[in-house]
């Protein structure tokens, strides 16, 4: 097989050309058939026995697909490569003699008749190739200017993916040739306060919607374990989140008064009127301020962070003793597996691709999908470990690998193994839907009960083995994590209500009943609910249409509530501010090193006003880019279609780059005064 100009030979590499077969640069994979078929594996589409790539780049899978979409071009006969060549030659010529041509349109053939001339024809698609080329010259110029300045300028590559990338190209483009990009002085004086301009009035329309769906207030914190703590200020709703700043606390983290005086500050700010719940972390200190912030404000509720108890609880799952031998076991085959690249690339090929890590998740979440991901490969990485190119290769003979080995055909293993992801897996799905900035309060109640019932089942009632686990659930869920609001959320969720299956207990209705009361601040609003309270209770009215009983599991609760709750107007507020609140703060994948830069290195005010700047502009961009990334839209959530392998939003969003402050060394004289 000769290998042609075929683009996908950048991503290929042919090992054996008596039987076509060829090797993918990503996955390793190899298949026989020629570039064709690897065509569809590169460009992720299914074909026969071919695995779709799953370390392909996106852009290159893109790339491919486009050349699969673009109809082949007819072959050119000789013939008629001959007569377009002497065409051109004719033309040539003719241009050649005189100082241009004047074509003549038609002659006279033997009846008369007019017909296209043959030494000067009308313009042709063969001439396009030049053109194309020509294009294509360009545009490898300028990937290359767009590559150098990224290599000089240290870059991170990854920034090719942000929204605002291709947004900047096509703006520049617009300006056609002679556009001069905006100097150094001019990015960080006038063009950052206008940005900063820009962000201040989406903030506004932010606002606006706060008077419907109510907001929630992040409280997110850090330490360096030693001297420096920093809390990171934003606030959520449906339509995006907001960055509103980084206090640095240390030597106060302790110190409830002080933290609720902060909290009071950022809530005044936002507006007492607008917010629903403020999230913290968990420690004393802050449950103290949180229980003053509601001591003060009636209105408002106070929640500790959803996705730090959960993986609480699969912490000290993972502390029980029979989990704790099979993850710790689990971790030995992954770090042998990852640490040798023959053996990883064998993996990948026994498993299609699959991983068996997931890094980019928190510690324990990590460790309870590689152990699943292992129990969902168990066939696979046996079969991997008992071929003959493994036993006979030079690997295969090392202590380690034998023990890997050993360790896959050990029945008791694999016994421990699935039981570990039985019993972790419904707390995994929780964190699925809380571990984002989606509305998720409606979910979680229901999400507690079923994971209990899930573990009783599994263990088939034997109280025995399924009450330590409750245990751990139950002292996390009922000491931290369950608040009114919670309860009142799966009560106003109209496909946990309705739900036959679902039972409604008094702790549901008496948190239903306090959330009420917290949030209709006037005797009006409280009659109204008394009044309405019935309707919804019964489905009656606009709520017991087909319409609206369909609506149930195929609408968010609060998109639900706004279509069919109408004619209960004042318990239609109350459950669409409820049902719109996240239960999580820690999506946020802060850079951590651009809040401790900010607040450990010495500047004066000029310069500490610009970087503040600066750091707003930041990070509101970044939150921007991931709520597109989401296209802002709030699905229902049906737990049996929660698919815990496929990709998180940790996973998927890059965390907040680090910002350079360099720039700010080299301020202008007059802004270098002292503090």
């Amino acid at each position: 097989m000769v290998r042609g100009r075929d683009a996908c030979w950048e991503h290929c590499m042919l090992i054996d050309a008596t039987r076509q077969k060829v090797r993918c640069n990503y996955c390793q994979r190899e298949f026989s058939g020629g570039v064709y078929r690897m065509k569809f594996h590169l460009a992720q589409i299914k074909n026969k026995d071919i695995v779709p790539c799953t370390e392909v780049p996106a852009d290159v899978r893109d790339h491919i697909q486009s050349i699969l979409s673009t109809p082949k071009k007819h072959k050119t006969s000789k013939k008629r490569k001959v007569d377009q060549a002497a065409a051109a030659n004719g033309q040539q010529n003719s241009s050649s003699g005189s100082g241009g041509f004047h074509p003549n349109h038609g002659s006279s053939g033997q009846n008369g008749s007019t017909c296209p001339s043959l030494l000067f024809p009308p313009p042709s698609p063969s001439g396009q190739p030049a053109v194309d080329d020509a294009q294509k010259q360009k545009q490898d110029v300028a990937d290359k200017r767009i590559a150098v300045f990224f290599f000089h300028n240290s870059i991170p590559l990854s920034a090719a993916k942000s929204m605002y990338y291709q947004e900047m190209v096509n703006a520049i483009a617009e300006c056609g040739v002679g556009y001069n990009a905006p100097s150094y002085e001019k990015l960080r004086s006038t063009l950052l306060e206008k940005v900063k301009g820009d962000i201040h009035d989406c903030y506004k329309k932010y606002r606006d919607e706060w008077k419907e769906t109510g907001c929630t207030i992040l409280c997110d914190s850090w330490s360096d374990g030693r001297t420096k703590s920093i809390i990171v200020f934003s606030v959520t709703c449906p339509k995006g989140t907001l960055f509103l700043k980084s206090v640095d606390v240390s030597g106060h983290e302790g110190d409830g008064s002080y933290l609720f005086e902060l909290l009071e500050c950022v809530l005044l700010e936002v507006g007492v009127e607008n917010v629903v719940q403020v999230i913290t972390n968990t420690p004393d200190s802050y449950f103290n301020a949180g229980r003053r912030l509601m001591g003060k404000y009636s209105s408002l509720f106070w929640s500790p962070c959803a996705s730090y108890c959960i993986d609480k609880m699969l912490e000290d799952i993972a502390k029980q003793e029979r989990v704790a031998t099979v993850l710790e076991e689990a971790k030995s085959i992954t770090r042998y597996i990852y640490s040798n690249a023959w053996a990883l690339s064998m993996m990948r090929k026994f498993t299609g691709g699959r991983e068996l890590f997931r890094p980019r998740i928190t510690r324990f979440v990590t460790n309870f999908l590689t152990l699943r991901s292992i129990v969902i490969q168990e066939d696979n990485l046996k079969h991997m470990f008992s071929q003959k190119e493994w036993l006979s290769s030079i690997c295969s003979k090392r202590p380690d690998a034998q023990a890997v080995r050993s360790l896959l055909y050990l029945d008791r293993f694999w016994k421990y193994a699935h039981e570990a992801v039985r019993i972790s897996e419904p707390l995994i799905k929780i964190l699925r839907i809380v571990d984002g900035d989606m509305p998720a309060m409606g979910y979680i109640y229901e999400g507690i009960e079923r994971a209990k019932v899930e573990v009783k089942a599994y263990y088939k009632g034997s109280e025995e083995n399924y009450m330590p686990i409750w245990n751990i659930i139950d002292e996390r869920w009922n000491m931290q994590l369950h608040s009114s609001l919670h309860a009142a959320a799966a009560f106003l969720n109209p496909s946990i209500f309705y739900n036959p299956y679902f039972k409604i207990d008094l702790s549901i209705r008496n948190g239903f009943q306090e959330a009420m009361l917290k949030m209709a601040t006037m005797d009006s609003d409280k009659m109204e609910i008394t009044k309405e309270h019935p309707i919804y209770i019964n489905a009656q009215g606009a709520l017991g249409t087909d319409f609206a009983i369909m609506g149930r599991t195929l609408n968010a609760p609060g998109d639900w509530w706004a279509g069919y709750g109408y004619e209960i107007p004042t318990l239609q507020r109350a459950a669409i501010r409820i049902l719109s609140q996240p239960c999580s703060s820690h999506w946020c994948r802060w850079n951590w090193s651009t809040f401790e830069s900010m607040h450990t290195k010495t500047r004066n005010r000029m310069e500490l006003e610009k970087f503040n700047d600066l750091v707003f502009v930041h990070c509101n961009l970044w939150l921007q880019a991931v709520c597109q990334n989401r296209d802002g839209k709030c699905k229902p959530i049906i737990f049996d279609e929660i698919d815990v392998s496929s990709e998180w939003p940790t996973e998927s969003e890059s965390s907040a780059p680090l910002l350079d402050d360099s720039w700010l060394d080299n301020m202008p004289l007059e802004c270098r005064g002292t503090p």
